[in-house]
């Protein structure tokens, strides 16, 4: 008995299988037509230097058959002896000629095939655009800049050819060279700037101390890598003048004042009482002893001063006032006296390391959005524009209309705000640039057009003008205005312009630039 049913469990067994069997036969896995093609370089715009090495590779699915097509004598097609097409899956290349070329791809699906959602059909042509940049290669060229500002003779930059020029004047570099690179590090021994990195490619160097001097030169880039160093030696000889030794400027030096002459001074000749310095605090005015004053070791055509138990601060209004007649430049020309120049704090940009397009040179009309306040604050226009700027090549240009407003903030991509970071317990500067070209004409007693930036979170509803667009206001030319403010809380804030011209029955239109947000040291009230 147990024999029999030993042989029936087998016999069912055997069944069920055969089943199973029979039913795997009749299933079938369609394969999905779906096309996914990559680059080695896709995620850097498919840009590499000449002679670099990039790879193809076509992992679609549902695939018969596949043609990839090279431009005739541009690509060198690894571990093949045909450089113009291939039918491999992954193909690696060299290009071996700089400029955009063309790579195209022809597939053939089993079915309609899906681009991403879309579903195209069997056949598709794909091209490929590939930026072959030069090597990097240095070079430059160098121009006198003459007294009313044009450029002048051409300079000789072989090794000693001692180029010379007068204390106090310019030339300017220009980089001639290939490769496009990001980044120009320049050094320009005994002149003004002295090091520099920038992305110009021309920059005017002041030459204020007599000698010899070196100038070099670093190109670079970071994607695709590449860099250049070149090395001029004894290029510039700065000798005597006989133009007058004039102020160029008061500025704050490491806490102390600097008087910044327009080329080298004679220390022999400093005399500190030829030198006095106000403070004015409101209605307040102090007058400082001098603790002492000397020529800058570094820069040597500045006079530093450092007062004696007295501090000055970003918010204080300080002036400076020199008697000529012992100072002398170290060519022998009389320094030309002043009264009450205006001292000015230098200011790091917090927002440069920072997301927000500052001077609108890295967004669009579309990023600056609507905040969607309603009436009347929809009543404006504004659009990026290269035809007017402070600094670089892009400002906004902004019109308010009649008896309108303004308010928009900075959005990214996916439509989030731009932010930047502030922290509690520190005090700032908010300033910025503005060129008016009409005030309108608003009506007296009643609120004059305005400008004030809100922030979020946090916002301070009660933040002044900044600036006021009163009849007053200079028209036709760049104005900086600036106000002092503070955060109640530390982390990430976005900016809401407010532009205000709800009294005004005229449009008021202007360019704004280079918004700039530094720490200051206000005086304790």
């Amino acid at each position: 008995m147990k024999f029999i049913k030993s042989y029936i469990f087998k016999f069912c067994l055997i069944a069920i299988m055969g089943l199973i069997a029979c039913e795997k036969e009749e299933m079938t896995l369609e394969e999905p037509s779906h096309q996914v093609i990559f680059t080695s370089e896709m995620d850097f715009e498919n840009t590499i230097e000449v002679n670099g090495k990039i790879s193809f590779g076509d992992v679609s699915a549902g695939v018969e058959s596949r043609m990839w097509t090279f431009p005739e004598g541009v690509v060198d097609i690894l571990d093949s002896d045909n450089d113009l097409t291939s039918t491999e899956e992954s193909v690696h290349t060299i290009f071996l000629q700089t400029g955009e070329h063309q790579v195209n791809l022809k597939q053939t699906f089993r079915n309609d095939a899906f681009v991403g959602t879309s579903q195209t059909g069997r056949e598709l042509d794909t091209t490929i655009v590939i930026t072959v940049l030069d090597s990097i290669k240095a070079s430059i060229q160098a121009f006198y800049i003459n007294e009313d500002g044009s450029v002048g003779e051409e300079l000789n930059l072989e090794d000693a050819s001692m180029n010379r020029l007068s204390a106090s004047e310019t030339i300017r570099f220009v980089y001639t060279g290939t490769g496009e690179p990001e980044t120009y590090t320049w050094t320009f021994e005994g002149g003004t700037p002295e090091t520099v990195e920038t992305d110009q490619l021309e920059i005017d160097v002041k030459y204020n101390f007599l000698g010899e001097f070196d100038v070099s030169l670093v190109a670079s880039r970071t994607r695709p890598f590449g860099t250049n160093e070149i090395s001029i030696n004894k290029v510039v000889e700065v000798v005597p003048s006989d133009k007058p030794l004039n102020l160029e400027g008061v500025e704050e030096k490491e806490g102390d004042i600097a008087v910044v002459f327009s080329r080298e001074v004679n220390a022999s000749t400093l005399v500190d009482t030829d030198f006095g310095v106000a403070i004015n605090i409101g209605t307040e005015v102090l007058m400082p002893s001098l603790a002492s004053v000397r020529v800058d070791p570094q820069e040597r055509n500045k006079v530093l001063i450092a007062l004696a138990n007295e501090t000055i601060y970003n918010d204080d209004e300080v002036t400076v006032s020199f008697t000529e007649g012992n100072l002398f430049s170290l060519d022998g020309v009389e320094a030309v006296g002043f009264v009450d120049e205006v001292l000015t704090f230098p200011k790091t940009n917090l927002l440069i390391s920072s997301d927000y397009d500052y001077s609108f040179e890295n967004s669009t009309t579309e990023n600056w959005a609507y905040l969607g306040w309603g009436d009347p604050w929809d009543k404006y226009s504004l659009e990026l524009t290269s035809e007017l700027s402070f600094d670089g090549g892009n400002s906004a240009y902004i019109e308010l209309g009649p008896n309108g407003g303004m308010i928009v903030g900075l959005r990214d991509g996916n439509g989030e705000n731009v932010t930047f970071p502030a922290e509690n317990g520190k005090d700032y500067e908010l300033g910025m640039w503005v060129y008016v070209e009409t005030l309108g004409n608003s009506n007296p007693g009643e609120p004059e057009p305005d400008l004030r930036f809100y922030w979020a979170p946090d916002t301070n509803w009660g933040i002044g003008s900044n600036p006021l667009f009163d009849l007053a206001f200079p028209v036709g030319e760049w104005v900086y205005s600036s106000a002092f403010i503070s955060f109640s809380e530390s982390g990430d804030k976005n900016f809401m312009i407010r532009g205000f011209n709800g009294s005004n029955p005229e449009t008021v239109k202007f360019y704004l630039d280079n918004i700039c947000l530094s720490e200051v040291n206000l005086r304790p009230r």
